[in-house]
């Protein structure tokens, strides 16, 4: 696939980093990728793990750039923080004061009742259940 190819394709399909109607109306990302649930190719399973590792990659910077402590957690407690962090979204998860303020004392038990505590945990349900728990314990179960 030459160069050229690629420049005209990107000339006349264009190139949209956010999903968007086509002239069809099919849902469409990228360049003239139809991912639409109707007759559209979606996304490889490869496509989607590149997109989950890119976006794993994405939070666990945030939460090292936003938290101290965050580089001193073992790995399920960072996967936990992780997790929370790639549901809520950081703005969101800022404002988990009481619960941050603990993981950054290793009050694990502390943290973990306050995540429960939440709008957040009766929505997710068992989500929020077994992450928790990872924060509580520092394991997997």
């Amino acid at each position: 696939m030459g160069i050229e190819l690629i420049g005209m394709l990107k000339r006349h399909e264009g190139v949209r980093s956010h999903a968007y109607k086509c002239s069809e109306n099919m849902i469409t990302v990228g360049v003239g990728r139809n991912i639409d649930e109707n007759g559209g190719l979606g996304l490889s399973e490869e496509e989607i793990e590149y997109l989950l590792a890119n976006d794993i990659r994405r939070v666990r910077e945030e939460l090292e750039d936003t938290y101290f402590w965050f580089a001193a957690l073992n790995e399920a407690r960072k996967d936990a923080m992780i997790d929370i962090c790639f549901n809520l979204g950081l703005t969101r998860l800022r404002g988990f004061v009481k619960a941050l303020e603990a993981m950054s004392r290793e009050q694990f038990d502390i943290a973990a009742d306050e995540f429960m505590d939440s709008r957040w945990a009766t929505q997710v349900g068992n989500r929020a259940l077994e992450v928790t728990e990872i924060i509580r314990t520092g394991d997997y179960q």
